[in-house]
């Protein structure tokens, strides 16, 4: 796991398990991560799956609790496939900007 901060964001990488052994290390560290946007890049993975990609569901609601968001990144997948409470996406530069535009709804009071 590899773990970079760069302003309010924090990009947290998988960089040598499968998803659901880093879906679980993380969940483990979660609380030191809690109070700052994510982006958790999954791209290591090139076998994930859905089923993979739905463990962080329970995760992104209580990050959203916080009114903080967190964003996956994942590279191989049918993004029509994937549940509208998650916000996934193929690259970590679209990542930081779905957060500076989820900064900007949260200042406005959306």
């Amino acid at each position: 796991m590899k773990v970079e901060q760069k302003g309010h964001t924090t990009t947290i990488r998988n960089t040598q398990c499968n998803t659901a052994e880093f879906y679980n290390k993380l969940n483990h560290e979660y609380n030191s991560y809690k109070s700052q946007n994510l982006i958790i890049d999954l791209s290591f993975d090139k076998a994930i799956t859905m089923s993979d990609i739905k463990l962080f569901l329970e995760m992104v609601k209580s990050h959203r609790k916080q009114k903080k968001s967190l964003v996956l990144v994942v590279s191989d997948i049918d993004f029509n496939d994937v549940p509208a409470k998650l916000t996934v996406v193929p690259t970590v530069l679209e990542a930081h900007d779905i957060i500076e535009m989820e900064e900007i709804e949260r200042d406005l009071g959306f």
